[in-house]
């Protein structure tokens, strides 16, 4: 019998061509992020049963642009930059579960392939696009961290653009916001290969960092627009009262998360 291994396909006899290694996976990045509240009804169209809106400001969503360097524990891809550098954009609204608040992404666009992998196995909808932030530095013309800094960011995907944002710092802050800082609940899913079987996989899961470090926060005030697209929903969750912008640099240690609900396992 031929064994093969790796955390997720291809597996093979060595598991050296998995798209993904094993948890945990170590994360240092730049973190981008805009707050705002749109229409409830909008943000509770895109909550499934069981969860419901939050409490407490139901229409806040964080449109948040990341741009990081991420490694497993063996840390060898930061020597080999390629395999898992990346950024991504995403939106994340608030719900409640059993009276607890999470956070939710809602949707979140990557520029790698295995970025897209480790979204299936954690409950991100994941999908390609085309993501670009500026990045500090102290020299030249970059912006530097500091009041009156200016920061661009776009999203794109499918050849269109999607949303694009100019922040500027003001001052520090105690956090970078408080939209996605709540532990995430997310669903795992996946059809059955049989048609009209439902679904093989469904869950709902809640994960978070195990591990957060990070430098001093920023906050400014952020000019932001959504823009339509055939075949993506962004837009929806208009902007109609803009809350405050946020920078940060942070260390995140993902490893895996918890089983709150299994409709599928439950029915059986």
């Amino acid at each position: 019998m031929t064994t093969v291994s790796g955390f997720l396909y291809p597996r093979t006899a060595t598991g050296r061509s998995s798209l993904i290694p094993s948890p945990p996976w170590h994360y240092s990045g730049d973190l981008l992020t805009v707050e705002y509240r749109t229409d409830p009804a909008r943000v509770r169209e895109l909550l499934p049963e069981p969860l419901e809106l939050a409490q407490d400001d139901p229409g806040a969503v964080a449109l948040i642009w990341a741009d990081w360097q991420s490694c497993a524990t063996s840390r060898e891809e930061l020597l080999d930059p390629v395999r898992a550098q990346y950024k991504e954009a995403f939106a994340v609204v608030r719900c409640s579960y059993r009276g607890r608040t999470y956070s939710r992404c809602v949707y979140i666009w990557v520029d790698k392939d295995f970025a897209i992998a480790r979204g299936i196995h954690q409950g991100y909808p994941k999908k390609l696009g085309s993501i670009h932030l500026t990045r500090p530095h102290p020299y030249g013309p970059a912006p530097k961290i500091e009041a009156g800094a200016r920061f661009g960011a776009t999203l794109a995907a499918a050849d269109r653009r999607l949303a694009q944002a100019v922040v500027t710092l003001r001052e520090p802050a105690r956090s970078n916001g408080f939209v996605n800082g709540h532990p995430m609940a997310h669903h795992r899913l996946l059809p059955s290969i049989e048609k009209g079987g439902g679904l093989a996989l469904d869950e709902l899961v809640e994960s978070g960092a195990a591990a957060v470090e990070g430098g001093v926060p920023w906050r400014g005030e952020a000019d932001l627009e959504l823009f339509e697209a055939p075949t993506e929903e962004l837009a929806r969750l208009e902007v109609r009262e803009p809350i405050a912008a946020y920078y940060r640099q942070v260390g995140v240690v993902w490893d895996g998360g918890t089983l709150l609900e299994s409709p599928a396992k439950d029915r059986s």
